[in-house]
């Protein structure tokens, strides 16, 4: 095990070089790193909120109004097929994850129940319908999402809300956003470098709900503002905040079916919102503006009419502009939110935090600092209870391993957070917990009267037993850290899990190399650390 072996020469220069392209980036400044070859790599470590700076935002899913919405929409549907099929109702009752109808007809009970069926819809990713019909005594019919579906609805939400939120702040150019689940129903935003917490909450809270609705001709707008609005239409504003709008209820199409959005024209030269349906989206797109050619009908964001064009014709195409009264910037910050996509739940910020970069700063110098004392620390205890020869091997070991720890985080693009650091100076203690294991094997093994050969070879078999369990029992500990752990706690799990495989690695390797190689230029008669004072 001790013999120089070229490979683990080969492999060892290997390790040591691509650790040198790695880090080198980490080194330079960023003109000197687009200077570089293109074949160089010039990824650098992402530095963490806590380190420098940015904006920290708890939000809370609101889960409550998103389950009222679903069922507005499904007493809607329901009111709209029970119209379109001729049967009267008496009454359509909300209850508690859906509705209850009583129709004016009993007799028709059947036929009401066949037209809810149709309202149940394909099935989901799991098989089974969100909607179930049921009959009911006394001329009554019930549509309701399945217990399964109201179950599942929160964690799908939050699921959900986390890549919208995710893909919104990537629209931002932020670096290495962390993005977490908190609890049932939070989130927990940590954008590093992002300075202004109040634009990433508008971007992030806006809900960016968009939706095609016909306007309300056949009602009066003042009998609506008088408090008579009509059970199938609903009153609303312009994105003045005091237009109103009469608009129907039911979604011709909604912002599920937009594949693009992007800054546009009108004719006028102004700045427009260019859009683009899926086929679903076209084919009901050209199917309602066909049918209501001559009409007004309303695009409406996040509950307020952004413009109401009237229909001069089919438009079949799947595509078309949105006008209205904006500014580049406002166009472009809301192609961003369309593009997305929209939440599917209001956000609403339960704490907001600005970290400075000064901080950030301050946290970087001591843990450099802390880094640095605790790196020579071990150094000077690795001299002196095992001499220049092997302690020296130990210190370039631990050099080697800082050096894949940094290449790895950079190849990995891993985010190094104040805790990561904790964890990197964790590591170094860890790497020559290696050595001082093999280098006491070999010592009790010498004491013991055997060869130099056979004590370093001893040394190795019979310590590497006991490094695996130990390091398999850290790496597990880390592994948990990470899939539990949210934040800091994951950046410190994640370093220390790297550095458990890049310790492992030079600590053992670099000791057999060097070893071998002095051991084959200087022939000992005895072993160094054998003599030495415990």
């Amino acid at each position: 095990m001790i013999q120089l072996s070229r490979w683990k020469v080969i492999v060892l220069i290997a390790a040591l070089v691509l650790g040198l392209l790695l880090a080198l980036p980490n080194v330079l400044s960023p003109s000197q790193r687009a200077a570089l070859p293109g074949f160089m790599p010039k990824n650098t470590l992402n530095l963490g909120l806590d380190l420098q700076g940015g904006s920290y935002l708890l939000l809370e899913v609101d889960v409550d109004a998103m389950r009222t919405k679903r069922i507005d929409n499904l007493i809607e549907d329901i009111r709209v097929g029970l119209r379109e099929a001729g049967i009267a109702t008496n009454q359509i009752t909300r209850e508690l994850g859906g509705a209850v109808v009583t129709l004016a007809d009993p007799s028709q009970a059947e036929a009401a129940y066949q037209e809810l069926r149709k309202l149940i819809g394909a099935p989901g990713a799991n098989g089974a319908a969100e909607r179930a019909a049921t009959r009911l005594s006394d001329g009554r019919v019930r549509l309701a999402f399945t217990q399964q579906t109201l179950d599942t609805m929160g964690a799908t939400a939050v699921d959900q809300s986390i890549e919208v939120v995710r893909r919104r702040i990537d629209s931002l150019g932020t670096r290495e956003p962390s993005i977490t689940r908190q609890g049932a129903e939070r989130i927990v935003v940590q954008a590093p470098g992002e300075s202004d917490p109040a634009a990433l909450e508008r971007v992030i809270g806006q809900t960016a709900q968009l939706t095609f609705q016909m306007v309300d001709t056949e009602n009066s707008i003042q009998d609506a503002l008088a408090g008579r609005v009509p059970p199938d239409a609903q009153l609303l504003v312009g994105d003045d905040g005091q237009t109103p709008y009469l608009v129907k209820k039911r979604i011709l199409v909604s912002g599920e079916n937009l594949t693009k959005a992007e800054v546009s024209a009108d004719q006028s030269g102004r700045p427009a919102i260019g859009f683009r349906f899926d086929g679903q989206g076209a084919r009901r797109f050209g199917e309602a503006t066909a049918a209501n050619i001559g009409k007004p009908f309303a695009i409406i964001l996040d509950g307020k009419v952004i413009s109401a064009p009237t229909i001069n014709g089919a438009i079949l195409g799947g595509s078309g502009i949105i006008e209205g009264t904006f500014t580049i910037a406002q166009a472009s910050e809301l192609v961003n939110l369309l593009n997305g996509g929209a939440l599917p739940a209001p956000l609403t910020v339960e704490e907001r935090r600005t970290v400075t970069a000064e901080l950030g700063a301050d946290a970087v110098q001591n843990g450099k600092i802390s880094t640095i004392i605790g790196f020579v620390i071990i150094v000077v205890f690795m001299i002196l209870a095992y001499g220049f020869l092997f302690g020296g091997i130990s210190v370039i070991g631990l050099v080697l391993n800082g050096l894949l720890i940094i290449a790895a985080m950079s190849l990995t693009q891993a985010t190094l957070t104040l805790p990561g650091i904790a964890g990197l100076v964790l590591t170094f203690a860890v790497a020559v917990d290696a050595n001082v294991l093999i280098y006491e094997r070999m010592r009790d093994e010498a004491r013991a009267g055997r060869s130099v050969i056979a004590s370093l070879d001893a040394g190795f078999n019979k310590a590497m037993g006991t490094i695996i369990d130990a390091n398999l029992t850290t790496l597990v500990a880390a592994m948990i850290m990470f899939i539990f752990g949210a934040g800091p706690v994951r950046g410190f799990a994640w370093t220390l899990t790297i550095g458990v495989f890049t310790s492992v690695f030079s600590s053992v390797l670099v000791a057999q190399v060097l070893l071998a190689y002095w051991l084959k230029i200087k022939r000992p008669k005895t072993l160094p650390i054998a003599e030495s004072v415990r």
